[in-house]
């Protein structure tokens, strides 16, 4: 039980003792620095149950508290505010229980609630660039977060394999690709097929420019440039199943999806499960058909298929073209059926899908509510905001995107320039340093973009991410590889460990910290947010590191409590690993 449990049962006794009425809840908060205690009851929503000055309430329920809780030795009250003592006992058997459990925090998965988690979801006309890399971060985090408070989750993607922009790639490569694969070439299968992408845009940039030359307005000229109209007429090929465009489909696509496995394995994330848009959007032109049936859809007098949302606070939505042909929500509304008939223990959907698309998911979700699934009232769209470079917004069909495998290897090379500038990795042998140097970028990278609030956009700086110092991946990695070689020179007893040992100020303050972190993980998962654990885990390494610069522990005064101090920094460095896991961060043993 919680330390915020137990005194919650003790406070509301003493509450019905003292003034026969009755709390529903009750307000706790870190005490103030400038304050004595461990933890501050907030008595002003007491008011509200018991009229009466704040101080006396206060006054009253610590002394409660002492004479009935065997946790708390002392309090004082500031205003609305009651500061308790807990025990030296209290801390000891903190510790004991944080120290057996090197999982402390983590819940067993359930077998029945489960949880999809959706992310990468890319389309497989060009290679994974910095947005996917923070598309692939957060949902891998997010997925491992949901896991560590006790769901069963699925990680899964819809891959984009099908429509105009797959199309234009195909044609370009079918004119200008002189047959090159990516054998001939020695590039990756997904760079090789992009460049077939900024190909084409060049290409239909110089065709609009002749058009508007000729008279046309420039979006008469965009609709009219024959290679778009080619592309199109690839599309409408492709669903006909034309079998010279469905070859060379599935090679081309088998070259992207060959560039992606090497790009994950890289950046550290997985799948269990990968849904093709190629796929799903039959099942979603099915449920069309009978959405029309049951007047969810209409028809225009083009032959396109619309869903009518005004009376919802939204407009009308196109779910089907004048041509018959799919549009992105065809695929969404097959794909989300299909996964529920694939896994029918799932309970709820996260969809990682950045905020431009918060409309589109606002629409899904509704559309499939007025077909009449109860389960997309668990849907749950994980927005997030753009990461942009200095240099500005970065543009896939103009090439002028940052490649996510140059990012990691300029993330290598970064933590490589810094760790010789500081001599941190003195005495590797080579094969070390290019180890610990990727595992000192990725944590950089990953550290910086999970820390931030996902709602938030991100200004991506390499080699801020990088210092050794303040809120980042190499600066808590630094402390771990700290705490490791403090073990690796301590010879200890735990039997000498006892209740009998004095606990400091320092020595608390880290126990404290410790125990939130099973909160933090609940809350984290209930937000859907990773920079709950960063942010938790930088407050960790503060909190140990003003320890270890202000109290001897290979020194300590007797091996009791020298031996006490040895596995209390255990335990910091196993939270911290465990912390790290779930942002999919490794931690090195040396640095």
């Amino acid at each position: 039980m919680s330390l915020q449990n137990s005194l919650s049962q003790h406070i509301k006794k003493a509450f019905n003792a003292l003034y026969q009425s009755d709390l529903e809840s009750i307000e706790f908060q870190a005490t103030r620095k400038d304050f004595e205690g461990d933890i501050t009851v907030v008595t002003f929503p007491m008011l509200s149950v018991v009229k009466m000055n704040p101080v006396q309430l206060g006054e009253q329920l610590g002394t409660y508290l002492v004479e009935h809780s065997e946790d708390v030795v002392s309090f004082n009250v500031v205003k609305g505010f009651l500061n308790l003592v807990l025990s030296n006992a209290y801390f000891m058997d903190v510790f004991k229980t944080i120290h057996s459990n090197p999982k402390f925090g983590f819940v067993a998965p359930s077998q029945i609630d489960a949880v999809m988690v959706e992310y990468s979801s890319p389309n497989t006309n060009k290679p994974l660039h910095l947005g996917h890399v923070r598309n692939n971060l957060l949902g891998y985090s997010v997925a491992e977060i949901l896991k560590a408070s006790g769901k069963k989750v699925y990680k899964t993607q819809i891959i984009n394999d099908r429509g105009i922009h797959i199309c234009k790639s195909m044609l370009a490569w079918q004119r200008f690709g002189e047959g090159q694969t990516p054998e001939s070439t020695a590039l990756k299968g997904d760079k090789l097929v992009g460049n077939f992408y900024v190909k084409f845009d060049k290409e239909y940039k110089k065709e609009i420019e002749a058009l508007e030359q000729k008279g046309y307005s420039t979006d008469e000229a965009k609709a009219n440039a024959p290679i778009l109209l080619d592309a199109q007429e690839m599309l409408r090929q492709w669903e006909a199943g034309d079998e010279e465009v469905v070859s060379l489909w599935k090679t081309m696509n088998q070259w992207v999806y060959n560039g992606f496995d090497v790009t994950y394995k890289n950046l550290g994330v997985d799948f269990d499960s990968y849904y093709y848009e190629s796929e799903t959007y039959l099942l979603g032109k099915s449920f069309i058909e009978e959405g029309l049936q049951k007047g969810v859809f209409f028809k225009k007098d083009d032959g396109s298929v619309w869903c009518d949302l005004s009376e919802d606070g939204l407009d009308e939505k196109i779910v089907l073209r004048a041509d018959g042909t799919a549009v992105y929500m065809t695929q969404d509304i097959g794909t989300a059926i299909q996964r529920v008939k694939d896994c029918p223990d799932i309970s709820a959907m996260v969809y990682t899908v950045g905020n431009e698309q918060d409309y589109h998911f606002k629409v899904l979700f509704l559309i499939l509510k007025k077909l009449g699934f109860e389960w997309s009232q668990n849907l749950y769209h994980l927005s997030y905001g753009m990461v942009d470079l200095p240099s500005g917004k970065m543009k896939s069909r103009e090439g002028t995107v940052v490649d996510a495998d140059d990012l990691i290897a300029e993330m290598a090379s970064t933590a490589k320039l810094i760790s010789q500038e500081l001599g941190k990795l003195d005495g590797y042998s080579e094969d070390e340093k290019n180890q610990t140097y990727t595992t000192i970028g990725l944590g950089a990278l990953k550290y910086f973009i999970l820390k931030v609030d996902p709602k938030k956009s991100i200004l991506f700086d390499p080699k801020a991410s990088v210092d050794f110092q303040g809120n980042t991946g190499p600066f808590v990695q630094y402390t771990y590889a700290r705490i490791q070689a403090i073990l690796r020179k301590a010879s200890i007893d735990e039997n000498l460990i006892s209740d009998e040992i004095k606990l400091s100020d320092k020595e608390k303050n880290i126990l404290k910290q410790l125990q939130l972190f099973p909160h933090t993980i609940q809350q984290a998962a209930s937000n859907y947010s990773p920079a709950l654990i960063a942010n938790y885990t930088y407050d960790l390494v503060k909190e140990f590191n003003s320890f270890y610069q202000n109290i001897s522990i290979l020194g300590a005064e007797n091996a009791a409590l020298m031996s006490f101090r040895v596995q209390l920094c255990s335990a910091v460095g196993t939270t911290i690993k465990n912390a790290f896991s779930l942002l999919g961060i490794q931690v090195p043993e040396r640095m």
